[in-house]
Parts: structure tokens; C-alpha cells; sequence
């Protein structure tokens, strides 16, 4: 197994996020919160952890007429493309922008239904302290759904992942995703500490070739 290597925790340039704004992520969105409603019930206060642009809580708003949306970041320069794109597609009233460091949430215990996220993980050092605030802030029978990159056995697989999913991409674009792979956890690594804050090791699965979820009830 490669070791973790961390890459920058927070992407706040403008013309970085800009540019990840501009990347078509409207399919994996689109099956990412596919497969959260799949789960049930979401109440009516939904949290989005590292929500970047907003993306997701757009999709999001799109397929639930009725879920009100914390969407969540620590980086200005990627909230103020979110209040954009909130804007544009009419959301202002559904979703709520907050800048938040998911690892020291500004809200009160049990105080959500339902955390999201999708790709923050591996950017966090020490990510024992976003799963301890998500147990945190989570109401009892709250849902958790949180997907992320999935750290591969080897740098051949390393290559192979990033040859398939990137191959077609410009280099800069392949390396920002063959460092995210080696930044990634691996299944067991986020089942020892979802069970730390009471999880069952279970709710953490390998959903792809390269991405865990761990999808379950407080």
C-alpha cells in the first residue's frame, strides 16, 4: 500500500476555482445525489461539507422540492462563484452559503437531518476531525452521506485511475487528480475512525474502482 501524501488542504485562488467551475462534473453530481435521496428521507436542514461552487446543492434542490441547504466552505474565492451560480439557477431562498471550516462547524449539537459531501475528505490532514464534527452536529436518526476518492495500492494503479478517468484531460488536470488519489483514504482508514464516533464499520464501502461512501443513520 502507497503511503498518504497530502496535498493543499484549501484551493481559495480565483482563477483555481474558477477553473474547477468550469470542469463538467454534472454526471458524477448528478448520480451523487442519485444515490443520497436513494437512502430515504433527508428532514428539511441538509449540510454540504466543502460544497466548493455548489454544484451539488443545486443538483440537489433540483430532484427535492422541499430540503433547505447549508452549503459549507472554508475558501471565499470558491463561495463567491456559488453565490453566482445560486443565483442563476434561483436557489437563493433554498440554499444558504456559509464559510465554515468543516473541521470546527459553527453550529450547535444535533442541530442538522442530513451531512453531505463529496471529495473533501483527502484534502484534510487529520480527517478525524470533520468525522468527529459530523457526529457532532447530527441529529439522532440524522443521515450522513459522504463520498471521496478511494487511495489505490500502488502507484501502477495510481496511473491506470488516472489514465482512464483523466486521460483525456490537460496535464495539470491529471496531476491535480493523480495527487488527490495519493492524498485519498483508504476504506479501512475511514472505517476505523467512522467507528470511533459510534458508526458501524459497514456504513463505509467501496462504491467504485475509486471511490468509498459512507452512507448511515446516526
Amino acid at each position: 500500500m502507497i503511503e498518504r501524501v497530502l496535498e493543499p488542504e484549501l484551493m481559495d485562488d480565483p482563477d483555481e476555482s474558477q477553473a474547477y467551475d468550469d470542469m463538467d462534473h454534472t454526471e458524477v453530481n448528478r448520480v451523487f445525489v442519485q444515490d443520497l435521496l436513494a437512502t430515504g428521507d433527508l428532514g428539511e436542514r441538509v449540510l454540504d461539507l466543502g460544497t466548493g461552487t455548489a454544484r451539488i446543492p443545486i443538483e440537489l434542490c433540483q430532484q427535492h422540492e422541499q430540503c433547505k441547504v447549508i452549503a459549507s466552505d472554508a475558501a471565499v474565492s470558491m463561495l463567491e462563484i456559488a453565490k453566482l451560480n445560486i443565483a442563476i439557477a434561483g436557489f437563493e431562498h433554498r440554499i444558504e452559503l456559509q464559510l465554515i471550516d468543516s473541521k470546527q462547524l459553527l453550529l450547535d449539537d444535533e442541530e442538522v437531518d442530513t451531512v453531505i459531501s463529496n471529495s473533501l475528505i483527502h484534502h484534510v490532514p487529520e480527517p478525524m476531525t470533520v468525522v468527529a464534527e459530523i457526529a457532532r452536529v447530527l441529529r439522532p436518526g440524522g443521515k450522513v452521506f459522504l463520498r471521496d476518492l478511494m487511495r489505490p495500492e500502488s502507484l501502477e494503479e495510481v496511473e491506470h485511475l488516472v489514465l482512464t478517468y483523466a486521460g483525456e484531460e490537460i496535464e495539470r488536470s491529471q496531476q491535480l487528480f493523480r495527487q488527490s488519489l495519493i492524498a485519498a483514504l483508504t476504506v479501512e482508514e475511514m472505517q476505523e475512525l467512522v467507528e470511533q464516533v459510534g458508526f458501524s464499520r459497514d456504513s463505509v464501502q467501496a462504491t467504485s474502482d475509486r471511490h468509498w461512501t459512507w452512507a448511515a443513520e446516526k
